[in-house]
């Protein structure tokens, strides 16, 4: 786990005991479960934070999907191509217009149909051209230190707001980003359920999401049962009620997505109508074919329970797809991965809005940052954090715009530049949250959510 751990007494006068010495005695086998480590049982009793101050806003997004293409997108052969410039900038691929005349790359004939549904913008303005620092910096807000590890957006969205029914507020599918960083200084218990399974492999099955073979039902309630007299002794003994509070949350869930057969549907995907795959494009497959190490199968899948769980009432998704670090040969980078996303990405937005979820829920399309606007001599596209774009869609985020425009090469902005702070303090605006609101990291330290974010109005409706 790469969250900070705090060591520090919580409550003087009591018997503190961390969730590792309760493991030892045994309050946590009373369950017999491998639910620990998907629900952050390791998270320190301690982690030390409390809110400052802040103002809760009204919320006009419940719900965020984000779908994050890691290694670089290209923007050129995608969300801004540039059909005037010379080959060697605008590349391979021609365009397909819009509803309204403006042009995406022909690789995104579909996206380009439900484009009076979403925004595209293309003056995002990251800081490093390096995977895992802008991976960091994308997820949380904050460039990557060696002083202080900053929470995860989801994470904080966890915290700030909550769960919204029987599931956690905060899924991976299928697991979360590498460089992404954790909950840093805020407790573990706001981290990720990883689903530890992909949803379009054929052996797709959420892990722990079944009593342990050989478990009857009677001995698990008798297992709640003990761990209940376990718990009243260590209330007894004066052990502290914060971490006694936390435990019976984790405990909580444990419970429900064991036994809950509400909580367990929204994962599953045999409900799901053939009708549905296809407008997702599950049967898409790039130019080399359905295997390929470009082109992992099962996006549409993921996304279909992306959208089964904000139905449920996640608050936030994260689903990655794709491997877009394209020094070679941009062009069947592209031909490989983007027949699929492009599918995908109709697919949920107009699936959102048939259900009536596309105003309640934000979808964002990220990657840590773009491509250099030149061709480089082996036919691929380096690098480039200056200028890049991003895709999103619903929770009062406006439609059929094309926000701000990259200069004539994709170099630079040329109109309206949007930090990425600024995004995702805007973004933490339309779901109620005020990231100016400052969190006490090691009980001392008063930090922003977004350190001098803005909110960007032109994006909103």
């Amino acid at each position: 786990m790469n969250n900070q751990r705090i060591s520090q007494p919580v409550c003087s006068g009591s018997h503190s005991m961390s969730r590792r010495q309760a493991l030892q005695a045994g309050v946590f086998g009373a369950l017999g479960l491998s639910l620990g480590d998907m629900l952050r049982l390791e998270a320190a009793d301690n982690d030390a934070f409390t809110q400052a101050r802040g103002i809760r806003k009204e919320a006009k997004a419940l719900s965020v999907i984000q779908l994050h293409l890691g290694g670089g997108f290209q923007q050129q052969e995608s969300l801004d191509p540039k059909p005037e410039a010379p080959v060697e900038i605008r590349g391979s691929f021609g365009v397909t217009r819009t509803k309204s005349g403006d042009v995406l790359s022909d690789n995104f004939p579909e996206t380009a149909k439900i484009a009076d549904k979403v925004t595209v913008l293309r003056s995002l303005v990251g800081r490093v051209p390096d995977h895992g620092l802008a991976t960091y910096h994308l997820f949380t807000g904050y460039p990557k230190t060696a002083v202080i590890d900053y929470p995860q957006m989801a994470s904080i969205v966890s915290h700030e707001l909550g769960k919204r029914g029987e599931l956690p507020p905060y899924v991976a599918i299928p697991g979360k980003n590498a460089f992404s960083g954790g909950t840093g200084f805020i407790s573990s218990a706001y981290g990720p359920f990883e689903l530890g399974s992909d949803p379009g492999a054929s052996n797709y099955q959420v892990r722990d999401f079944s009593i342990p073979e050989g478990v009857s039902t009677d001995r698990f309630q008798r297992r709640l049962a003990a761990r209940q007299v376990v718990e009243q002794r260590l209330r007894k003994q004066q052990v502290d009620p914060n971490t006694l509070e936390t435990m019976d949350d984790f405990y909580r869930q444990a419970q429900t997505l064991l036994t809950s057969s509400q909580a367990q549907a929204a994962f599953r995907l045999d409900s799901e109508s053939e009708a549905t795959f296809d407008l997702y494009g599950r049967d898409v497959v790039g130019l080399k074919g359905p295997d390929n190490r470009y082109h992992p199968k099962g996006l549409a899948e993921r996304l279909i329970v992306a959208r089964r769980l904000v139905e449920s009432g996640v608050r936030f998704v994260t689903v990655t797809y794709g491997a877009w670090d394209c020094h070679v040969d941009v062009r069947s980078n592209a031909l490989d991965q983007m027949p699929a996303l492009d599918h995908a990405i109709a697919g949920l937005v107009t699936d959102l809005d048939q259900r009536g979820l596309l105003d309640s829920t934000i979808f964002w399309v990220t990657s840590e940052f773009g491509r250099t606007p030149k061709v480089n001599r082996d036919g691929g596209r380096d690098h480039h954090a200056r200028c890049y774009s991003n895709l999103i869609a619903g929770g009062g985020f406006t439609r059929g715009q094309f926000y701000g425009m990259s200069d004539a090469t994709g170099a630079e902005p040329s109109r309206d530049a949007v930090p990425l702070e600024n995004l995702l303090f805007t973004i933490y605006h339309q779901l109620g949250i005020d990231a100016n609101k400052e969190l006490l990291a090691f009980g001392t330290r008063p930090i922003e959510i977004i350190k001098d974010g803005k909110l960007v109005e032109g994006l909103l409706s």
